[in-house]
């Protein structure tokens, strides 16, 4: 049974990472790896390298082709397709595309990765359940919690056993001295509330950047669909949106960071 850590190098993989090394967990897991768009803002990528370090075990960084970025931003002509859930108008109000970045960008690069540490890459995988795989999903998050979809692979949740939210965990870093890790989403991730479209705009310009840039590429659609494509909820260009909060806005701040979550499992830990 090979012990692999899914590392998303956000807050809650991130403490069980560092739980293992503390000999919390059990077994210590063989490996870590980061499924890596390279799409993440630059912070998550500062502590990854601040993290890997720090580790007993190593820690693989994989990805798929060029990336995310790479794969949106290229001509339509070079076959771009509609990776993320970008936002669009339908019948009934406001709807999303089918999510694709996360299987691609993430999930297969991660089992590819696994494939090769057992030897059996290219090859017919062997019967029964070959690896035990961490998730850093917490108990504020159990919703997120799904079986593997490959059956040699058995998902574990270690934080949702010791019955740790992402409050703990945070609880947990500062008791034992480590910075607060960041929040691990990509720059263009439409799944973002108003307040991290905020923190990517004031914190990261390059990331700001970046992602104003896929919106506006993705508007007139692309590969796979018609519809004008937005990043955010509003279906308004990024760079229009009112980001300002509800205080600012002389509002009563109910639903200011209310946002839909990915529920893959893998991404947001």
């Amino acid at each position: 049974m090979l012990t692999v850590l899914s590392l998303g190098a956000g807050v809650q993989s991130s403490t069980l990472a560092l739980m293992a090394a503390h000999g919390e967990v059990q077994p210590m897991p063989d490996v870590a790896i980061f499924g890596d768009t390279r799409a993440e803002p630059r912070a998550v990528y500062e502590w990854l390298d601040y993290l890997t370090p720090l580790l007993p075990f190593p820690v693989y960084r994989v990805q798929e082709g060029q990336g995310l970025l790479a794969n949106v931003m290229r001509p339509l002509r070079q076959g771009s397709f509609a990776a993320l859930p970008a936002w669009t108008e339908s019948e009934n109000g406001c709807g999303q595309l089918h999510r694709q970045c996360t299987s691609k960008f993430k999930v297969d690069p991660i089992n590819r990765q696994v494939r090769h540490l057992l030897g059996i890459y290219g090859r017919p995988t062997p019967g029964g359940v070959l690896v035990s795989m961490w998730l850093g999903i917490s108990l504020d998050e159990v919703y997120r919690m799904k079986l593997n979809k490959q059956p040699w692979i058995e998902n574990r949740w270690p934080l949702v056993e010791a019955r740790m939210t992402r409050a703990d965990c945070l609880a947990w870093m500062e008791r034992y001295g480590y910075p607060r890790p960041p929040r691990s989403a990509c720059v263009c991730c439409p799944y973002h509330s108003d307040r991290e479209w905020r923190h990517l705009r004031d914190t990261d310009p390059e990331g700001w950047r970046t992602a104003l840039s896929v919106d506006a590429l993705v508007r007139d659609g692309v590969r796979g669909t018609k519809e004008r494509l937005y990043l955010h909820k509003s279906l308004r260009p990024l760079v229009e949106v009112d980001l300002r909060t509800s205080e600012e806005r002389g509002q009563l701040g109910l639903w200011d960071d209310h946002n839909e979550v990915c529920d893959s499992g893998m991404c947001f830990v």
